[in-house]
């Protein structure tokens, strides 16, 4: 009988979401529109570079550096000017990102095998991004260097690094954003589905119905969890056919423990999900409190910026985020073949926190209903 009314519950929960075409559009639209952003627009590449070269040597060698500049994949245009006015003007309206002056003796300081200058302004209100491309500049600058006769004398070839990165050769942005992604949107649909359960019984003018029903007080709640877990765990197979079949992204782990993680990460989100819902008197409060924890989670997940990067007094929050466990098996998993022993590390902490969240929510729960 117990199995029957939860069945029951279920179906309802799924109907009132599926029905709902503000419901819908929640399941459906979001998740498009962040894969196609997320993936292409939201990437820590800096590609498409313009870049203005005031040359006041017409020697070889500033042609030649010139030249390297203009034959590098990563810069659009290379703009040349003779008017420092027009250098300083170019940089302030955010024409270019960067600036290069060659200075008059550039060539003959070469040829003489003395040190030669090399000016660079930078937009420093895009700091990262200029930071980059002062390393791309450096990188055509030093290599210059090294054919010229004071270079090949210095030993400039004297030693070749060669760079390899493990498990992204290529570094393709979209193997690191859309395994990223695959927890983000679970992460996403999850909490929101869950915080909208409880109270839009409320708003609706049900939630005394379900009261007095034969349902117990741990099927209620068993019945408000389970469904956005089936609805996450949809949109996560839709998003891994998707990174695999349309990005490309390799799956070198075991589907098997990822889906075994995933159950307690969506278990984790749907406790938190429920708390916010059990808080709320109406959708909009629910609303506003999923995109409270939401927005902060993202953050402190190292989805964009490593957590060691973080202040040494901010990192022990980040424990408490299941994100931040499930990011590192789903990236595992989709680019090293995470083993076992790894991914049980980072699950049972989102089983504590499910444990915890879920424990915290039915105490809400029954508070309410005294």
């Amino acid at each position: 009988m117990a199995w029957i009314r939860l069945k029951a519950l279920i179906i309802k929960e799924l109907l009132g979401i599926l029905r709902d075409p503000k419901s819908r559009i929640i399941l459906v639209v979001p998740p498009i529109l962040q894969l196609l952003v997320f993936s292409f627009a939201a990437t820590l590449e800096v590609k498409n570079v313009d870049v203005l070269v005031l040359n006041r040597d017409n020697g070889a060698w500033s042609q030649e550096l010139i030249w390297r500049v203009e034959g590098s994949p990563t810069f659009r245009s290379v703009r040349r000017t003779q008017d420092p006015g027009e250098l300083r003007a170019a940089v302030d309206r955010q024409e270019v990102i960067a600036a290069i002056e060659i200075g008059p003796t550039f060539s003959r300081d070469i040829e003489a095998r003395r040190p030669a200058d090399l000016g660079l302004v930078l937009d420093g209100r895009k700091s990262n991004a200029s930071q980059i491309v002062a390393g791309y500049l450096n990188q055509i600058a030093a290599g210059l260097g090294a054919d010229t006769a004071l270079g090949k004398a210095a030993g400039g070839r004297a030693i070749d690094v060669v760079a390899r990165n493990w498990f992204n050769s290529n570094l393709i942005f979209q193997w690191f954003m859309v395994p990223n992604l695959v927890a983000a949107i679970a992460l996403l649909i999850g909490l929101i589905v869950t915080a909208l359960s409880i109270a839009r019984e409320r708003e609706l003018g049900t939630f005394d119905q379900l009261m007095v029903s034969p349902l117990r007080t741990h099927e209620i709640l068993l019945g408000k969890v389970l469904p956005p877990m089936l609805i996450g765990t949809f949109h996560l197979t839709v998003y891994i056919v998707a990174a695999v079949l349309i990005f490309g992204v390799p799956l070198r782990g075991s589907l098997l423990l990822l889906y075994g993680s995933a159950v307690f990460y969506l278990l984790a989100v749907a406790g938190i999900g429920l708390f916010i819902s059990a808080l709320s008197t109406t959708q909009q409060q629910a609303i506003l409190g999923a995109f409270l924890f939401l927005v902060p989670a993202m953050l402190l997940s190292g989805f964009a910026t490593p957590i060691e990067n973080m202040p040494a007094w901010l990192q022990p929050i980040t424990v408490i985020n299941p994100l931040r466990y499930f990011l590192v098996i789903v990236k595992g998993v989709f680019l090293r073949d995470l083993p076992l022993e790894a991914v049980a590390a980072n699950t049972w902490p989102m089983a504590v926190i499910a444990a915890v969240s879920l424990a915290a929510a039915s105490w809400l729960f029954r508070r309410r209903l005294e």
